[in-house]
């Protein structure tokens, strides 16, 4: 995997931004039996920053706390089987890897939801990433059931890393 971070507003937290996201979405890709070698981009921006992408490119004129751009359009969530037909649009041709898509993480709401949800910065970071993962992988939460199976897959991964709401 090749994870790309671009730290916007020099963010700093008490664990390593890079090492922790490479975590993560290599835990992710492993879960969802990702069977390609994938690059990933990150940007770690502010709520000024998220609130320009949200408008910009989702028509929403307000901040949040994660955005997730898929290259891959999935028949079902998860299924890398059509990726191959879309070769054109998301293969690196340097690498030969599969371009998955872009994650963008609010620093600010990585802490202010830490604090909200009384858990550390670090597993809030690593949820927001394994949750914008997940919508890479072609998963969504717009219908009930569909978020739970997100909401079991974000804990699963998660827990599988020892990054508990403790």
């Amino acid at each position: 995997m090749i994870f790309y971070v671009e730290n916007e507003v020099s963010a700093e937290f008490d664990f390593d931004i890079e090492e922790l996201s490479k975590q993560v979405c290599e835990a992710v890709l492993k879960e969802e039996n990702c069977p390609f070698e994938a690059e990933i981009n990150m940007t770690i921006t502010d709520d000024e920053g998220i609130h320009e992408i949200n408008k910009e490119f989702r028509d929403i004129d307000s901040p949040t706390d994660v955005l997730s751009f898929p290259n891959i359009s999935y028949e079902t969530p998860g299924d890398f089987s059509g990726v191959e037909e879309q070769e054109a649009d998301c293969l690196n041709p340097d690498t030969g890897n599969i371009m998955l898509g872009d994650i963008v993480i609010n620093e600010g709401r990585v802490r202010s939801q830490a604090r909200e949800y009384g858990h550390s910065e670090k597993r809030e970071f690593a949820f927001l990433t394994a949750h914008s993962m997940l919508h890479l992988c072609g998963y969504d939460h717009m219908e009930p059931d569909e978020a739970k199976v997100m909401e079991d897959k974000q804990d699963k991964i998660l827990n599988s890393l020892g990054i508990t709401r403790d």
